[in-house]
């Protein structure tokens, strides 16, 4: 997106009359179904030109060649929350004590051990920022509400915001002065003003709020027009928002959780789409905890690479 984005209030927009948008090629493709309890946070990998997904429930990793077709599971144990990909290639992972660790052929390096006001919780949703720094949200837990975290290049951490419900859905935009965060219980996607020398955040807005019956605003992206793409978990679709918040046009899908977004392809032009549900299929459909992709007109805009020091 080009120059500052002027953002406004949107109080409960239905999406329930929308149709599908024009800027689609294609319907939504099954590419490979791993029954995803949690399936989340698909990142395109440049370096490799595969795409990368979590399932959270389960403490998987998988990744999809579109060149071959192949997929697979690529790692299991601890909880992955999200995670980013480190400028040489190797991934960072966000996981349940607060833990962040960078993983790379097969072996972890713990970055961060873990963070004592998280020890029972977890990282939700993850994105670096344009100088390398990675905002991760976690979840509320029974002891407390989630927390938005900075982890800034020197490997500290810092708590930037309280009282979090669940985080999800970030995005900059290109011109560095505005961060989205949403907050899927709140039913909300907000947007603040950015300083990308410091990494703050200030002057918080509401950018749009979905009605209870539209389902739970999740992961999201934003492409090259700087419209966002939400997911919306229980609400069988995808939407794309205007400048202004309000809802352009809506993807159904086959199954009722659909969870995060990302752009990717040598030209950023396919959108990939995780689902969760899977350990639940007869409940949220026969496809779901799938990871499926979209043929778009639209190109997106490649994710930043985390540049955290790592442990000598």
């Amino acid at each position: 997106m080009q120059g500052r984005q002027s953002v406004t209030l949107v109080t409960e927009v239905s999406v329930s009359t929308l149709t599908a948008s024009p800027v689609l090629s294609s319907e939504p493709e099954l590419l490979a179904d791993y029954a995803c309890e949690i399936g989340e946070n698909p990142l395109w990998h440049p370096i490799e030109r595969r795409v990368y997904w979590t399932d959270i429930a389960a403490g998987r990793l998988f990744r999809y060649d579109p060149a071959t077709g192949a997929h697979e599971p690529c790692y299991e144990g601890r909880t992955v929350g999200g995670f980013t990909i480190q400028q040489d290639g190797s991934l960072l992972l966000f996981m349940d004590r607060g833990t962040v660790a960078v993983w790379r052929n097969g072996s972890l390096t713990e970055v961060i051990p873990e963070i004592p006001a998280e020890t029972a919780s977890r990282f939700n949703d993850v994105i670096a920022d344009p100088r390398g720094r990675v905002f991760c949200g976690t979840m509320s837990s029974s002891d407390c509400a989630g927390r938005l975290y900075r982890l800034d290049l020197d490997g500290s951490i810092h708590c930037i915001m309280e009282g979090v419900g669940c985080s999800n859905g970030m995005a900059f935009t290109t011109d560095h002065k505005t961060f989205y965060h949403t907050d899927s219980y709140a039913h909300e996607i907000r947007v603040y003003d950015y300083d990308v020398e410091t990494g703050a955040i200030a002057n918080r807005r509401v950018f749009a709020r979905f009605a209870e019956s539209d389902g739970l605003p999740d992961g999201g992206t934003l492409d090259s027009e700087g419209r966002f793409w939400t997911a919306l978990w229980d609400g069988y679709s995808v939407v794309r928002l205007r400048h202004d918040g309000s809802v352009e046009a809506k993807i159904p899908f086959p199954t009722k959780k659909v969870s995060s977004v990302t752009f990717g392809g040598d030209e950023y032009k396919d959108l990939y789409v995780t689902t969760a549900g899977g350990n639940k299929k007869d409940e949220n459909g026969q496809p779901a905890g799938s990871l499926y992709r979209l043929r778009t007109s639209v190109r997106g805009l490649p994710e930043y690479f985390s540049r955290i020091r790592q442990p000598a």
